[in-house]
């Protein structure tokens, strides 16, 4: 298993490595929109007056065996929606990942949406088909703030939990500036048609759904890393346990070897054997149990 989780980490880190072009565009695209003086009156950008519940999209796997993964993501969404109970504020729970959904089901949490079999290998419909719902109930009200819990994914030995608001959005100069490096100062270099607010209500639910695949391949990423480390730290205290026993095996048949010879040369010493006949006995019996 680790061998495999070791031939998987590469695999996912390569695919993160290849959307990230994709990502990159979009927000340069957001960029020239923003510098084209696209509005931000969209669903998508506008906070609410009020958060009355907050949905939370968990992105846990659907295997254990994979060490402090799961339960490092499950107990961060689990203190993350206790807070906001504690304030009277409501929760959604959107699951990705069986391990999560197993347990906030046994502990009776309210799931409103569950996705599985989609952690190990994550495709971008899926990640469109999660990011449109989540959108769908939040541009409706049913919502109103999305955050996105997840383990992001540094480097093979170091990946590190993720707690981010996911809607609504950043302003569209937040995002363009994020993506550009600076501040937004120099004029469009395109015109878009039919109009730069047509484009960008076209393009935010791409930049939604682009956002939730990166996190999906990240949490991939570190999902193999953490089962590679886990399995390699089986597979050395097993070995570790495996010399231990064997000493220990060692040690007891010494143990009953000895005592048997001991047994049998007391027994030619109250049979009335000489020293020489004992000496040999002993010697014979040694010999035989050498091999053993």
């Amino acid at each position: 298993m680790e061998l495999i989780a070791a031939t998987r980490v590469a695999k996912a880190q390569l695919r993160a490595n290849e959307a990230r072009p994709y990502a990159t565009r979009i927000t340069s695209v957001i960029e020239d929109l923003a510098k084209g003086g696209a509005s931000a009156d969209n669903p998508l950008l506008e906070a609410p007056e009020e958060i009355r519940k907050v949905a939370y999209i968990v992105i846990a796997g659907d295997r254990g065996l994979a060490g402090p993964y799961n339960s490092t993501v499950i107990r961060a969404a689990e203190r993350e929606v206790m807070d906001r109970r504690a304030k009277g504020i409501d929760y959604s729970l959107i699951l990705i990942g069986k391990k999560a959904r197993d347990y906030f089901a046994f502990r009776n949490y309210r799931v409103d949406a569950f996705y599985e079999g989609i952690t190990d290998t994550p495709n971008y419909e899926s990640a469109a088909e999660v990011a449109d719902y989540v959108a769908e109930q939040f541009v409706e009200g049913d919502i109103d703030q999305v955050i996105l819990i997840y383990t992001e994914f540094v480097s093979i030995g170091t990946q590190r939990l993720a707690v981010r608001q996911f809607l609504p959005l950043e302003s569209v100069e937040t995002i363009a500036a994020e993506g550009g490096g600076g501040e937004l100062t120099k004029q469009a270099a395109f015109e878009f048609e039919p109009s730069p607010d047509d484009v960008l209500d076209s393009l935010l639910p791409r930049y939604i759904e682009s956002r939730l695949f990166s996190a999906l391949l990240d949490a991939s990423a570190s999902e193999h890393a953490n089962r590679q480390r886990a399995m390699k730290a089986a597979t050395d205290n097993a070995e570790e346990l495996i010399t231990k026993l064997g000493r220990r095996l060692s040690s007891a048949r010494q143990a009953a070897i000895t005592t048997e010879i001991m047994e049998i040369v007391g027994g030619a010493e109250a049979l009335g054997g000489d020293d020489d006949t004992i000496q040999k006995v002993a010697e014979i019996l040694q010999s035989n149990y050498q091999g053993i």
